[in-house]
């Protein structure tokens, strides 16, 4: 259920506002709410130093320890974390920058700018020229020395003539002295390199401090969700104040904790009114526990006002999931390995996993498939239920019948589709109905129930080819129309109550329509899972075993993840959308997160 709230102010003494809030924080039961929430925020220098160890505890992951530790505070360590890495970068950049010079100054050889300045101060003034590779023997002059190849068939030619009497041939090109030559530029590059490894070892020794970092990573959140909660109550001369949300059966232990903490505090607790918007408490029936699981992982909350559905989503989603899956083998996947790795998983999600599996396999036995294998000759030798799985298995996930005068398996995997499809989605009318009885309107939920069953006949006579006429369909359409227009909008005038019914009626009809054709995707996808089951073990058959068995583990191993899609893209669709949709439901709440110690909450 979703549990109720009740609306709480809280004031005391303005001296005693530290014990109060302290008090509140250990209690661990209030939602507080910000009277202006502008000013429930940290001080910049808490947000800075919580930005500030986070991004170091992130940048030392993956980091082995070495060294003796670094002697430092753990605000300094995440100071000089990111120091490191911030210069670290700039290095990386400035080596890419000096590797690309010195690949560019190859052909210049160890060539150094102070041996040319020398030569210049001895009277001698080298040129420099690119000379095509055929001509280099037509200059002319005291001196013609090649020092390496160029692009474009050419070479860089140093020319030396005091007497100004050198030719040079057709196509050459003279060739500036570069600003820095290649040595400095490796010398360079040398040193920040020893500096790269320097930081490296910084790093090491800052990697012992984690632990460290860590806590006060957690101190400092605690910190600053304390002064945000201080900022947000009032602040009076004498007074202090807070406001919040407590669930209503947990302001007795609220009220006896302020007391047993010597707190002289007024309390006062009410039901929320129409305006207010309480955060959402799941407290779901212990099997339903699982489920939230999925809602913690799209990250969805219902309204206060909505409905609880962890219960329909658990019944719902293993039965879906099983049919998408189709394979037994397959489903002891989704069974076996939370099992295995339970203690390492978040236990809500390994149930949620163990009860898809389950059914899974369920399924799969009724399939009679096994990693695409047929094992219903298997079944068919058990003591009393043999002679169900005599001819094959109960239900074929494929194109072709199993057996002479066997129903079509598309045909019947289709028809089972809709008719969950159907009982979904009117279950969702019902439900919504019960709500909103004794209005009025709780009569157009049970008239959409209604046409929903009077829809699945019109699907089954168009996709399936089923009789409609002469069957209950158009009167279940009739009933459930003629109800859901007139009781759309219940109003004392007939004529208005009247027109908006049929003016909501089409797209809403032309709506449940499409919902309820959209369970086929559980026959589709179901089968095309199977397909690609059998089509691995088909092409491996003339495989020798060495190779088939990895070749077998990789294609259902491929399959199986794409099955985990298929479980969110399509089994967790239809019951956030189709489902939901019918049932009213928005997702518009916000989760009840009581203000509290940060380490109780990570326990």
């Amino acid at each position: 259920m979703i549990v109720p709230m009740a609306k709480v102010h809280a004031a005391c003494r303005r001296s005693d506002a530290d014990r109060l809030m302290t008090a509140l924080r250990d209690l661990g039961v209030v939602h507080l709410a910000p009277v202006e929430r502008a000013t429930a925020v940290p001080d910049e220098a808490t947000t800075a130093t919580i930005e500030q160890l986070g991004r170091a505890v992130q940048a030392l992951q993956g980091v082995e320890p070495s060294g003796e530790p670094a002697p430092m505070t753990p605000v300094e360590a995440g100071a000089e974390v990111l120091r490191v890495q911030r210069e670290s970068a700039e290095r990386h950049s400035r080596l890419n920058t000096l590797h690309r010079q010195a690949e560019q100054l190859g052909v210049w050889g160890n060539v150094r700018l102070e041996q040319l300045e020398e030569l210049r101060r001895a009277g001698i003034e080298p040129r420099f020229f690119a000379v095509p590779n055929r001509r280099v023997g037509e200059i002319g002059g005291e001196l013609a020395h090649v020092i390496g190849p160029l692009t474009q068939g050419r070479s860089l030619v140093a020319v030396i003539d005091r007497t100004g009497e050198s030719s040079l041939p057709v196509g050459t090109e003279p060739l500036p002295v570069p600003p820095r030559d290649r040595p400095s530029i490796v010398a360079e590059a040398a040193v920040i390199d020893a500096s790269l490894r320097a930081d490296s070892e910084l790093l090491g020794r800052l990697a012992h401090l984690v632990p460290a970092l860590e806590a006060e990573l957690v101190e400092q959140r605690r910190q600053a969700a304390y002064t945000a909660a201080m900022r947000g109550g009032y602040a009076g001369d004498s007074l202090y104040a807070v406001q919040g949300w407590v669930p209503a059966d947990r302001v007795d232990v609220l009220c006896r904790g302020l007391e047993k903490a010597g707190i002289a505090a007024a309390v006062h607790a009410q039901e929320p009114a129409a305006e207010d918007e309480p955060p959402t408490l799941f407290r779901p029936v212990r099997w339903a526990r699982p489920i939230e699981a999925l809602f913690k992982i799209l990250g969805t909350v219902p309204g206060y006002r909505e409905f609880d559905v962890s219960a329909a989503f658990m019944i719902a989603l293993p039965i879906f999931s099983a049919m998408l899956i189709s394979d037994a083998g397959y489903g002891l996947i989704y069974l076996l390995l939370p099992i295995y790795f339970y203690r390492k998983m978040s236990p809500q999600l390994a149930q949620l996993l163990i009860a898809i599996g389950a059914m899974s396999v369920i399924w799969g036995v009724i399939t009679c498939s096994f990693f695409g294998f047929d094992f219903h000759h298997l079944l068919a030798a058990i003591p009393v239920v043999g002679a169900l799985f005599a001819k094959g298995p109960l239900i074929v996930v494929g194109m072709e019948k199993p057996y002479p005068g066997a129903v079509d398996p598309m045909s019947l995997l289709m028809r089972i589709s809709f008719i969950l499809g159907a009982i979904h989605l009117s279950a969702a009318h019902l439900w919504r109905a019960k709500t909103n009885f004794p209005n009025l309107s709780f009569l157009s939920n049970l008239g959409w129930a209604i046409w929903l069953w009077g829809m699945f006949g019109v699907v089954n006579m168009f996709v399936l080819g089923s009789a409609f006429k002469g069957t209950l369909y158009p009167s279940l359409l009739a009933v459930g129309g003629v109800m859901a227009v007139l009781f759309a909008a219940p109003d004392r005038n007939p004529l208005k109550m009247i027109g908006l019914g049929i003016a909501n009626f089409p797209l809403s009809a032309i709506a449940t329509f499409g919902d309820t054709v959209s369970y086929v995707r559980l026959m589709a996808i179901g089968l095309a899972g199977s397909a690609l089951a059998v089509a691995f073990n088909q092409m491996t058959e003339p495989l020798p075993w060495p190779v088939k068995i990895p070749v077998l583990v990789v294609a259902h191993g491929l399959n199986v993840a794409v099955s985990i899609v298929a479980l969110f893209a399509h089994g967790v669709r239809l019951n956030m959308l189709e489902f939901s949709n019918n049932l009213g439901m928005q997702w518009s709440g916000y989760a009840y997160e009581p203000f509290t110690n940060l380490r109780d909450q990570e326990s």
